[in-house]
């Protein structure tokens, strides 16, 4: 029999290859996530398809996925953390306080509802489930938040709030988490479960882990300047130094057990507070390179281990219509209401379009897993003190949510790209039907010709404008008055000898003849200086033509 440690590399080594192939194709053009392909290859060659690996014959899984998870996060919100605009936290607390306030509240709720009500279990047990699903993954985040398809569709301001917001709240699960298992603590009366999740919690863990964080990125980032400064460092320790720097940081917060995951976003932000680090290093691409490698591999190592056999248990009350009802009412209730219900409180957020899509994309991913996996090892040291079934429960439910996730997100963007350019194209078939209209209506005048005609200012479009469809005269000043003036109450006040020229013509903008022309019946001056000729060379066809290839704005642009 071949051993597995030779199988493994074979099938992970030949999918990065195979894959790397056509990784273009597949992201810029399918639109597809890297996550969702690699947890299909990780169920086709795990125990339920072709079964040539099983994790589960040459590791414990649980004590290997939970620290293969903890490393995988640290690093991903370490790169969140570095690649935000300086100062971003500060910057934007508003929008921070709101998500990781009331909106993850919610979440966590919502959640615990949504599972109290298909599985039968009581709320306390369902909020222990929820909180690992309250969390939004940055690993899977990143097909809205990098690439060619959110630098060209999705907003900056839309893309780093949702990288903030994935990359802290990882670290600000562990207060949901701790709550309600302290509260599960049969040996806990429901004083002391609070008292110890303040102390031991929030002060120790989190205000911890954000002290050592602000000041481990400070001091890395003065030495890391002070090498470079004399020349000690060469380019490659430099690129790689935000990955040592992470593991660091994992290894000395698991020695005093307080938050790792938020220690690293933490000191990431705080390492490239001034910039310097995230503009040294921003044509570089190592750090996602190996982002890359890493996420691929946990996710199809994720595939190979999905436990299918415990998706079907009665005495579980787990069965595939509960999960799938579950999951569908997970993903539509859990985030997107609250988003977009706290629009206005979110200044991240400009339009209601930017919250139905930041609302949508907060997937659950990686931090599920991992949390599952803490739940599991809290309840190891103390079986005695909790009920069996939140043991048994949790891992079917946060897996399948986890795939529900990566295969919903993972399809939606190439959906949501669709119908983008079917928006476009309506649009544009719109606009050059009443384009063809305006141009019938305004040839008949042209046939007028009605040059000299006292006191009427009409708009001039010229044959080699280059966009007669869209040109507009913008306000021509003349002796410091408007000729044309966009206004609807304003009147033509401006005279003078001279048409204007080709150069008052400003940016592409809509025709509007209600507001561009104007009968002035009283002249002020003499008639030859009240004269505009209109030039209308055009025809229909070049209409159409323009208006076919005009740029239309993105999906998500506000106005």
């Amino acid at each position: 029999m071949v051993s597995q440690s030779k199988i493994v590399p074979a099938f992970l080594g030949g999918f990065i290859c195979i894959y790397g192939l056509v990784s273009g194709f597949v992201k810029e053009r399918l639109f597809l996530s890297e996550a969702l392909v690699a947890m299909v290859f990780g169920i086709i060659i795990g125990p339920q398809a072709i079964n040539v690996v099983d994790p589960r014959d040459f590791v414990s899984i649980d004590s290997f996925t939970r620290e293969f998870a903890r490393y995988v996060i640290a690093i991903q919100v370490m790169a969140a953390g570095i690649t935000l605009p300086r100062r971003y936290i500060v910057r934007k607390w508003r929008t921070m306080s709101v998500l990781l306030g009331p909106v993850m509240i919610v979440m966590w709720l919502v959640t615990a509802a949504i599972i109290h009500l298909m599985f039968e279990i009581s709320f306390k047990q369902a909020l222990l489930i929820a909180s690992c699903a309250a969390p939004t993954d940055p690993i899977l985040a990143n097909s809205v938040v990098k690439g060619r398809y959110a630098e060209a569709n999705v907003p900056k301001n839309v893309r780093d709030a949702l990288s903030a917001e994935s990359g802290i709240n990882d670290g600000f699960g562990l207060p949901f988490l701790y709550f309600a298992l302290y509260l599960l603590n049969e040996s806990f009366s429901t004083g002391h479960a609070i008292g110890k999740w303040f102390y031991w919690i929030w002060c120790y863990n989190i205000l911890l882990s954000v002290v050592i964080g602000i000041v481990v990125g400070y001091v890395a980032r003065k030495l890391l300047r002070w090498a470079e400064s004399y020349d000690l460092i060469d380019k490659e320790s430099f690129l790689a130094f935000s990955i040592g720097l992470a593991v660091f940081i994992v290894g000395i917060l698991q020695l005093i057990r307080s938050d790792d995951v938020l220690c690293c976003f933490i000191a990431g932000h705080a390492f490239t507070w001034d910039d310097w680090f995230r503009e040294e290093t921003k044509d570089a691409h190592f750090q996602e390179v190996l982002d890359g490698l890493i996420n691929v591999t946990f996710f199809i190592y994720f595939g190979t281990i999905i436990p299918w056999h415990q998706f079907n248990n009665a005495e579980l009350v787990i069965a595939p219509w509960r999960l799938i009802v579950a999951a569908i009412m997970v993903l539509l209730l859990r985030r997107l209401p609250i988003v977009v219900l706290l629009t206005r409180l979110t200044p991240a957020f400009r339009n209601y379009r930017q919250s139905m899509f930041a609302g949508w994309f907060g997937p659950i991913g990686v931090g599920a897993i991992f949390f599952a996996e803490i739940v599991l090892e809290e309840i190891e040291h103390e079986p005695e003190h909790f009920h069996l079934r939140s043991r048994e429960i949790i891992v079917p439910i946060v897996s399948f949510l986890i795939f529900s996730s990566v295969v919903v997100h993972g399809i939606t963007l190439p959906l949501v790209y669709i119908g983008k350019v079917v928006r476009t194209r309506s649009r544009s078939i719109s606009s050059m039907s009443i384009r063809n209209g305006i141009a019938s209506r305004l040839s008949f005048v042209n046939s007028r010709e009605p040059t000299g005609i006292h006191g009427v200012h009409i708009p001039m479009i010229h044959s080699h404008s280059g966009s007669p469809d869209d040109e507009y005269v913008d306000d021509v000043k003349h002796d410091g008055r408007p000729m044309f003036s966009t206004s609807t109450d304003a009147s033509p006040t401006a005279h003078g000898d001279e048409s204007p020229k080709d150069d008052t013509y400003g940016p592409a903008g809509p025709l509007d003849l209600t507001r561009t022309i104007t009968i002035d019946e009283t002249p002020k001056t003499n008639r030859n200086q009240m004269d505009v000729h209109l030039q209308l060379m055009n025809s229909r066809a070049k209409y159409t033509e323009h208006a076919q290839n005009q740029h239309t704005p993105t999906a998500l642009s506000g106005p």
